[in-house]
């Protein structure tokens, strides 16, 4: 559970902890003699079997489709169907070369699909436990509206460590719960920087919901990476 310095409508801030909303699974799978089912990985096929190396070896298309028809030069008897273990992710080239230095960009898309913008990726650092805290930045938006507007990505349970910070959030989730409306939460010294969890993670705007019944209180952080936008009316 990662740390949290969370600031509220009175400035005040404090070191809270934000968990995962998950539940644990109530189904189970069996397989035909009741056992536990697993996901596991299965080697589909080596490099030396794709249609490019393939090729490469018969020369022609024609060669090729010939050797198919009468065997099965495309399977390795040995080694398909292998389940995998211990696997780490390596980057090739296209000569299927492993490469040791890549680099990641980045793409930015317009509302239809296209791309507006290509660019490196950005090195940042995680910002949610700093000693400049997530600004309380009093900005509402109407569950209603923020549904229609954005894409949750996911939601972290923001809970107290104590009961000082008990105080402090039942607060914050009781004026949440009485507006009616979720709070943009952001970071940096005006809270304008997006939220970022580990360093080089995806960076997300956060949106603060409040829910409260007598003494006990949730407040949830909803994350979003995605805006909604209508197309033009010549491209609609």
């Amino acid at each position: 559970m990662p740390n949290v310095n969370l600031s509220d409508a009175r400035m005040r801030d404090a070191v809270v902890k934000a968990e995962s909303t998950r539940r644990r699974r109530t189904i189970f799978y069996q397989g035909p003699k009741k056992l536990p089912a697993y996901t596991r990985k299965v080697l589909k096929g080596a490099v030396h079997q794709d249609y490019e190396s393939m090729l490469e070896k018969y020369k022609t298309p024609e060669a090729l489709g010939a050797a198919l028809a009468e065997g099965d030069p495309e399977i390795d008897f040995e080694r398909d169907g292998m389940f995998l273990w211990d696997l780490s992710r390596v980057y090739i080239n296209p000569k299927e070369e492993l490469v040791y230095r890549i680099r990641q960009d980045e793409v930015v898309y317009n509302p239809d699909g296209t791309i507006r913008e290509r660019r490196e990726q950005r090195r940042l650092e995680a910002n949610i436990d700093t000693e400049v805290p997530l600004t309380w930045t009093g900005k509402m938006i109407p569950k209603a509206e923020a549904i229609r507007k954005f894409v949750f990505a996911t939601k972290l349970q923001i809970v107290h460590i104590n009961g000082l910070t008990y105080d402090f959030l039942y607060e914050m989730a009781k004026e949440l719960h009485e507006a009616k409306s979720l709070m943009i939460l952001g970071a940096g010294p005006k809270g304008r920087d997006p939220l970022i969890f580990r360093s080089r993670s995806i960076p997300y705007r956060g949106f603060l919901e409040g829910r409260i019944k007598d003494d006990k209180y949730i407040l949830l952080l909803h994350l979003s990476n995605m805006e909604l936008k209508a197309l033009e009316d010549d491209d609609a």
